[in-house]
């Protein structure tokens, strides 16, 4: 590769990067042609973003991105690919489906909404995070709770108030 096509795939990737709030960073070497095949599907089927990087380039566009990546430069070491997701815990809920088949792939670390997770022991982590759409229906459920119960309470004390009418007046 020479320096201009190095430089482009860092600008490439940089770009990438800038716009992505969820990266999650995975080993899958040691994956055979037909697995690997596997695994490219089940991301596309999932909406994820799947590219095989090189650590270096990677490195170099995580330093000029505009996110701050803390220690994940350190984790690029071996086959690295990158899963760029809209959704925080969609790449680890594949990788964790996907390993009940296989022994990889294994998680490097994880760039969420400027929260970085290293290692794959933060795998269990990953999948239990709530993705924006499931806490704002969360959100929406606990605030229409109260106002459910006042309606209610309304409707209940106006049939009260109308019975009582009614037999008043029939006397």
């Amino acid at each position: 590769m020479t320096r201009e096509e190095k430089s482009k795939v860092i600008e490439d990737l940089t770009a990438q990067l800038a716009d992505a709030n969820v990266l999650y960073v995975a080993d899958i070497s040691g994956l055979n042609a037909e697995s690997t095949s596997n695994f490219r599907r089940a991301c596309f089927k999932a909406n994820i973003k799947l590219n095989v990087v090189k650590n270096t380039l990677l490195a170099k566009a995580m330093e000029k991105s505009p996110n701050d990546y803390g220690d994940m430069p350190s984790i690029l070491k071996g086959n690295s690919a990158i899963l760029i997701s809209e959704n925080g815990n969609a790449p680890a809920k594949l990788i964790k489906d996907f390993r009940k088949k296989a022994e990889k792939p294994a998680l490097k670390g994880a760039f969420i909404h400027s929260a970085v997770f290293i290692g794959d022991n933060q795998l269990d982590a990953l999948i239990a995070l709530k993705s924006k759409e499931e806490v704002i229906g969360e959100i929406i459920g606990l605030l229409q709770s109260p106002a459910k119960n006042v309606i209610s309470a309304l409707k209940s004390g106006g049939s009260t108030i109308a019975g009582l009418v009614k037999t008043l007046s029939e006397r």
